[in-house]
C-alpha cells in the first residue's frame, strides 16, 4: 500500500487521493467487461462499475491488502451485479423470445428497452492484452450470442462461469470471492457449462484481426448494402441468415425474407452509408440513412455482423440511435458528400 500514501506536513501515511483514483480507474475497462457479461446491458454495466469504484473509494481505508486490489474490486462488482440481478430482469435477443416471422406477416412491434441485450463498443469492455490467445477468448466472451446465452444462467452460476472460464480464476479464488466452497464452485461451473451447451447460438468467426477473406467479404457487404443491390447481398448471406431489429421483436430468417423486407418495409434505407465501428468482438457498422430533407445522412442503426465460414450469418440492427450513437462516439449527421 506504500504507493497509495504520501508523507505530508500534517503527518505520515495520509491517503494519496490521486494515486487511489489512478489505481481504481486502471481497472475500469476490465470491470465494465465483467459487468456487461453479467448484466447484458451497456448502460447498466457502466452504472455498476461506477457504483463499484465509488464503493471502493469510500472503503479504501478498509482494504487491508490480504487479497489483490483487483480481486477486491471484482468482489465488490460481483455483489453490485448480483443486487441488480435480484430484480429478475433477463436481457435477450429477438431470436430468444419468438420464432422467425414470415415476411408476409411482418409487423414492427416494439418491446421496452429493458428487455433487450445491448451492443457495446469493444474499447469499453476489452482491455489491451499482449497474448493473442487471451485476446481471442476475451472477444469470444463478449459476442452477442455468448452474452445472450449467459443470461439463461442463474446469477451466481453466471459469475462462476465468467470468472473461471473467461477470466481464468482458480476455483479457490472464486470460492473466496463468493464466500462459498470449492466444491460448490465446481458444481455451479458444471451446471453452467451444461446450460450454455444447450442455449448458445451459432458462433461466428474471429473478427479481430480480420483476415483477408473476411475483410473482402465485409467490403462486398458494404458495397451491396450501400448500393441496395439485393442480388449481391443475397450472394453474401448464408441461406439461414437472420436479421434482428431491437427494439422490435420481429426477426427474419433466410435471404428471401431479409431482402424482401429491405425492399418493402425497409425501403427508406436505400442509399444509406455504413461507417465501420467495433462492437462485441465482431464486425460492426454505424448505419446512416438519407435524411428526409435531402441534406446528408442521419443515424438509423448500429449493425453488429456475424460472419461464419465465408458468409454473413447475422445482421443485428440496433435502432435506438439516441442511445447507441453517443455510446459509440458517432456523429449525429453525415454530410451529403460522405
Amino acid at each position: 500500500m506504500s504507493d497509495l500514501t504520501t508523507t505530508t506536513a500534517t503527518g505520515a501515511g495520509k491517503p494519496d487521493a490521486a494515486g487511489i483514483d489512478s489505481r481504481l480507474e486502471g481497472h475500469r475497462v476490465e470491470l465494465t467487461g465483467y459487468c456487461y457479461r453479467m448484466l447484458g446491458s451497456a448502460f447498466e454495466a457502466e452504472d455498476a462499475v461506477q457504483d463499484t469504484l465509488v464503493r471502493a473509494w469510500r472503503n479504501f481505508d478498509k482494504f487491508e491488502g490480504r487479497s489483490s486490489l483487483r480481486s477486491w474490486l471484482y468482489r465488490i462488482a460481483t455483489n453490485v451485479c448480483l443486487d441488480m440481478l435480484n430484480a429478475g430482469n433477463k436481457r435477450a435477443r429477438p431470436v430468444d423470445l419468438t420464432g422467425p416471422t414470415p415476411l408476409a406477416q411482418a409487423a414492427l412491434s416494439p418491446r421496452p428497452e429493458n428487455v433487450w441485450l445491448e451492443p457495446m463498443p469493444d474499447g469499453r469492455i476489452l482491455p489491451s492484452v499482449q497474448d493473442p490467445a487471451e485476446a481471442a477468448v476475451a472477444r469470444e466472451s463478449v459476442r452477442l450470442a455468448f452474452v445472450a446465452a449467459l443470461q439463461h444462467l442463474p446469477p451466481k452460476q453466471r459469475a462462476v462461469l465468467i470468472l473461471r472460464e473467461v477470466l481464468a480464476w482458480k476455483a479457490a479464488e472464486v470460492a473466496e470471492l463468493l464466500e462459498t466452497s470449492v466444491a460448490s464452485v465446481n458444481s455451479a461451473l458444471q451446471r453452467a457449462r451444461a446450460t450454455l451447451t444447450e442455449t448458445e447460438g451459432r458462433a461466428g468467426d474471429a473478427a479481430d484481426p480480420l483476415d483477408e477473406e473476411q475483410q473482402k467479404l465485409l467490403e462486398r457487404y458494404v458495397k451491396a448494402f450501400e448500393g441496395y443491390d439485393m442480388a449481391a447481398l443475397t450472394a453474401l448471406l448464408h441461406e439461414d441468415a437472420v436479421m434482428t431489429m431491437p427494439p422490435f421483436d420481429l426477426w427474419l430468417q433466410g435471404t428471401g425474407d431479409i431482402t424482401g423486407f429491405m425492399t418493402s418495409i425497409g425501403a427508406a434505407c436505400a442509399g444509406s452509408k455504413l461507417v465501420p465501428v467495433s462492437a462485441n468482438g465482431s464486425p460492426a457498422f454505424a448505419h446512416y440513412k438519407p435524411a428526409e430533407d435531402g441534406s446528408g445522412f442521419v443515424p438509423w442503426a448500429v449493425q453488429v455482423i456475424d460472419v461464419q465460414d465465408g458468409a454473413i450469418t447475422g445482421m443485428h440492427c440496433f435502432l435506438d440511435v439516441p442511445r447507441w450513437f453517443p455510446l459509440f462516439g458517432l456523429p449525429d449527421r453525415l454530410p451529403a458528400d460522405a
